[in-house]
């Protein structure tokens, strides 16, 4: 079989074609621009340009591999359209950036309570972001379109609804919906009534990797939150194996087959994943954005490689040089949206390998305490990103953390994971677990050298209880 996982990001879609071993068999990246206004307050995007795109996409792979068997598709969460009963959208789609429901949000939070609402939908915050309080923004803001709303979609049903001609949708997408009960895996009937919906309005909830539909020879298949995809794609399918990603941000991915117990000191979310399992999604808004902001200011001209070479120089610890890499405030797993970043214990000996060095190992003491925090028995570390393309970053998060870290063969997780659940869908492989074990590959491996960061380690921390301390920290901004 050929298998088309469909990737679709903030800004661009990739699509890729596998055989049944994983094989990638073609590739097509597209590009697109978002709309912002009131300040970037505002973002969205034409509902049925994805649509166009997404066929454009589909129609490249197909005149290089020929016929497609099965497509699946993932996407980012919370990105909403709404229609009228044919179908037709109202509206541009609200893109999950966009925060214009923080009134909204605060209202929610206010009549529901954040233990409660954690309690139901695995969101430890109640934020503009998320699709019930758009809905609630859109109520009260846009009367016009709300009277006409027959259907809601996130954008993964907006595309398999155009693919395949079906109203559905699965519990990964909707985990962050806000409106789904992550615990009973249906609508939660509470804040349906307090938004003012119904399930006609809402699609059919049916598992991932399910077939739905055809799309002229290829069976539709639904697929999932594309963080859900991209760590498929890496083979995290039990709780051992946790999935890393470093390029902007640092995305940690850990299964868990409960959901972990509501801490009001605690921003980490718990998502739905498959086969019965729970997921928490930690992250960490500043990781590759710190060590590219560097290189910007400091080093311009200078590739990574370069720097990666003059860090590698440098002893482990940095020779006493700590960074503090909230560039953008700390969410996990310290949240404090007022910390700063900061090179401490600076000296005259210290030069620029020193300092790309620092932020390296700052990544990895942010990563193992992280870890820490998704308390998982952790046997093997998969990382991504553009991070995992460095031998040295790699090997200081294998001494740093203590794991065995491998970097998948694939470059493209997100697309195989998607490929993997169409396979599932179209018969290709029994399980998702099959699939996995079929499809993904580790290529470099790197294990802890025994080399001893107990004092850097011990001098970050330091460093970080003192400034990443909201006090301290408000007091600096």
């Amino acid at each position: 079989m050929v298998l088309l996982g469909i990737d679709v990001g903030t800004t661009s879609l990739k699509a890729a074609a596998f055989d049944e071993t994983g094989r990638r068999l073609a590739l097509c990246t597209m590009d697109y621009t978002l709309s912002t206004a009131e300040g970037g307050v505002m973002v969205e995007f034409e509902a049925n340009e994805y649509l166009r795109i997404c066929r454009e996409a589909i129609a490249r792979i197909r005149a290089e591999v020929g016929q497609i068997d099965a497509i699946s598709v993932d996407t980012q969460g919370e990105t909403m359209i709404l229609t009228d009963e044919a179908g037709t959208p109202l509206a541009p789609a609200i893109v999950w950036l966009d925060n214009r429901a923080e009134a909204e949000a605060r209202e929610i939070e206010a009549h529901f309570g954040l233990e409660n609402f954690y309690n139901h939908t695995g969101q430890p915050e109640v934020t503009g972001g998320w699709p019930a309080c758009k809905l609630l923004w859109v109520k009260r803001n846009r009367p016009e379109i709300w009277a006409k709303t027959k259907k809601i979609f996130l954008l993964g049903d907006w595309l398999l609804h155009d693919l395949g001609g079906e109203f559905v949708t699965e519990p990964t997408l909707q985990s962050s919906s806000c409106y789904y009960d992550i615990t009973t895996g249906d609508w939660w009937p509470e804040m349906l009534d307090y938004i003012g919906i119904t399930r006609d309005q809402l699609p059919r909830l049916i598992p991932s990797a399910t077939a739905v539909a055809k799309f002229e020879e290829a069976t539709v298949v639904t697929g999932a939150l594309d963080q859900i995809a991209g760590s498929v794609g890496t083979g995290v399918v039990t709780p051992d194996i946790v999935s890393e990603m470093t390029g902007t941000i640092m995305a940690v991915c850990a299964l868990c087959d409960e959901i972990p117990p509501f801490d009001p000191a605690s921003k980490i979310p718990c998502h739905v994943h498959l086969d019965g399992h729970y997921c928490r999604l930690l992250w960490s808004p500043t990781a590759g954005m710190a060590l590219k902001w560097f290189r910007n200011s400091f080093a311009a001209g200078v590739d990574f490689a370069a720097l990666d070479k003059e860090a590698a120089e440098v002893p482990a610890g940095s020779e006493g040089l700590v960074f503090l890499p909230y560039l953008c405030g700390s969410t996990m797993p310290t949240y404090n949206p007022d910390a700063r970043g900061l090179f401490g214990g600076i000296t005259l000996t210290h030069g620029r390998g020193h300092f790309v060095r620092a932020i390296l190992e700052a990544i990895a003491f942010m990563l193992d305490d992280t870890l820490r925090t998704a308390g998982n028995a952790i046997e093997e570390l998969r990382i991504t990103g553009g991070g995992a393309a460095s031998p040295l970053w790699a090997q200081i998060k294998a001494d740093v953390t203590g794991l065995r870290l491998c970097v998948p063969a694939e470059s493209e997780t997100a697309c195989l994971g998607t490929a993997i659940l169409a396979g599932v869908g179209a018969g290709a492989f029994a399980s998702v677990e099959a699939g996995t074990a079929a499809c993904v590959r580790t290529g470099k491996t790197y294990l802890p050298t025994g080399t001893d960061y107990t004092d850097a380690a011990r001098r970050f921390r330091a460093y970080d209880k003192l400034f990443n301390n909201q006090e301290v920290s408000t007091c600096l901004k």
